[in-house]
């Protein structure tokens, strides 16, 4: 399950990312069609630097105790629950046989 998680903050992680590299293609390519001045395209690069540096900052690690309430609001069957679950379909297929 902790893999599962690691892979979703990679992911996120890589879409932040991949979103930046994008927005400055984007500015780079406005300035090569004219569409904007190089001061203009300096200044939305260095806006842009800072909304993510700021996002970044904003951004707190999540705490064990963080991670099992976000586990308990999922609302996942417990392996005691699948096991027990499991017992009682085992009777109920022994008894229909």
């Amino acid at each position: 399950m902790i893999n599962e998680f690691k892979k979703i903050l990679l992911a996120g992680l890589g879409a932040a990312a991949y979103t930046y590299e994008k927005s400055e293609n984007l500015i780079k390519e406005l300035i090569e069609k004219g569409k904007l001045s190089i001061e203009e395209g300096k200044e939305l690069s260095e806006e842009l630097k800072r909304n993510v540096k700021t996002k970044a900052q904003e951004i707190k690690p999540l705490t064990k105790d963080d991670f099992v309430s976000i586990l308990k609001d999922l609302n996942l069957a417990t392996k005691d629950e699948i096991s027990q679950l499991n017992e009682r379909i085992s009777k109920l297929e022994e008894k229909n046989q």
